[in-house]
């Protein structure tokens, strides 16, 4: 049965209610991603979190009244807590609290699925548990039952803080080696001049469906927060024949706590070594513009802003009114549409072609293993055979770094 949960929120001056609202949409989706059902959202406006309570005496005491007559399990606040306001929130209220951050990580477990991803997910747990132990009060088994008790660590966790280090330390260096593996993929991809395209945006703004759509693969598509956590990389061809490869990543969100972000970094590396991003927006969502904001503030942090990048506004098919398009350059789709798929495909050779470098080759007939590769590795505009000189004539546009640039010159 789904767990009961009340969401508290402060509202401070300086926070737009637009802003605020969203947030607190956003953090009863990640409530129902967990498993749970939100019963009430209690808010209050304040120039300052109560540093010892979150939220000031009048507002607990209605807290209490609803937690017993709705038997409410849990307890969930839009704002991180601290150890003493999570000890004292606990011993009043008599049941369990964690915070927005708590509840992302509980999420993050569920669905890791990859070795790395479960590593990364533990880690950002220990990190954000241990200055919280106090607070945690006696519930400190991970494996318990309930949202912000899963988690992949291993058995009981002690209160030992020498425990939680150690860990700590030991997760560190096995994720040492599993980067440095996924580096020497990344340098073999690299030395191979293999193009690559990651495809970023808000957490369920539809990248993993667009991503099934145009690499034909069948990786998780839901309608939850946080669906895709670990990268995926699939094959893509583009219209002239040209073959890049394709990584989903995850999902971006506001407010994404610091040690989700370092937890995360190697995921969203991914990012920062591509040379294009797909940027998806929901066009539906109300709050759209703030996603973007949010995504790109991001890609700032990641040295990834400077990226080439194709704003990709999905979900038409759920638009009410016209729509006007302020980042450029774009393409207003819905990831179910085939035809939109291609127009997508057609966009970024369209984009590719604006700043690689053309060219014009005439291969002898027994360089056919040179035409391959220009077929799959450039962007051809024109392949015709000459009898006269019985040549191939081959005219295109190929990456300005690209090994095969100082041959083609030649």
């Amino acid at each position: 049965m789904a767990e009961k949960i009340l969401v508290i929120a402060v509202r401070k001056p300086e926070q737009l209610q637009e802003r605020f609202q969203s947030s607190l949409d956003e953090i009863i989706s990640l409530s129902n991603t967990a498993g749970g059902k939100v019963e009430g959202v209690f808010t209050q406006n304040r120039n300052h979190i109560h540093p010892a309570t979150y939220l000031g005496e009048g507002k607990l005491r209605e807290i209490k009244d609803e937690v017993e007559a709705k038997e409410i399990d849990l307890v969930i606040s839009n704002d991180e807590l601290s150890s003493g306001q999570l000890r004292n929130l606990n011993n009043y209220l008599g049941v369990r609290i964690i915070d927005r951050s708590q509840l992302i990580l509980d999420i993050f477990a569920q669905r890791a699925q990859t070795k790395e991803g479960k590593l990364q997910v533990e880690l950002a747990q220990l990190e954000y548990l241990l200055p919280r132990l106090r607070g945690q009060g006696i519930e400190l088994s991970r494996l318990g039952g309930g949202i912000g008790t899963r988690g992949p660590g291993e058995t009981q966790l002690e209160t030992d803080r020498r425990h939680i280090r150690r860990r700590i330390g030991d997760i560190k260096n096995r994720l040492k080696l599993v980067v440095n593996q996924r580096e020497q993929y990344r340098k073999r991809r690299r030395n191979n001049a293999i193009f690559q395209i990651a495809i970023v945006g808000y957490t369920n703004a539809g990248k993993s469906t667009l991503f099934n759509q145009l690499t034909d693969s069948n990786t998780l598509q839901e309608d939850k927060l946080f669906a895709t956590l670990d990268p995926l990389t699939r094959r893509v061809v583009l219209p002239s024949g040209f073959q890049a490869i394709m990584t989903d990543t995850v999902g971006f969100l506001q407010d994404l706590p610091t040690s989700l972000i370092a937890a995360f970094r190697s995921t969203l590396e991914e990012v920062a070594e591509a040379d294009f991003l797909l940027h998806v927006i929901d066009v539906s969502h109300v709050d759209y513009e703030q996603h973007i904001e949010t995504v790109e503030e991001l890609l700032q942090e990641l040295d990834a802003d400077q990226l080439p990048m194709l704003y990709i506004y999905n979900k038409k098919d759920l638009l009410e009114e016209d729509f006007i398009a302020h980042e450029r350059p774009y393409s207003l789709v819905s990831a179910y549409e085939e035809e939109d798929m291609q127009l997508i495909l057609r966009k970024i050779e369209e984009m590719l072609k604006e700043v690689w470098v053309p060219f014009h080759v005439a291969l002898e007939a027994n360089e056919g293993r040179l035409m391959v590769q220009l077929e799959q590795e450039a962007i051809l505009t024109d392949k015709s055979y000459n009898e006269a000189d019985n040549r191939y004539h081959i005219k295109g546009y190929i990456r300005e770094n690209h090994a095969l640039l100082n041959r083609l010159k030649e």
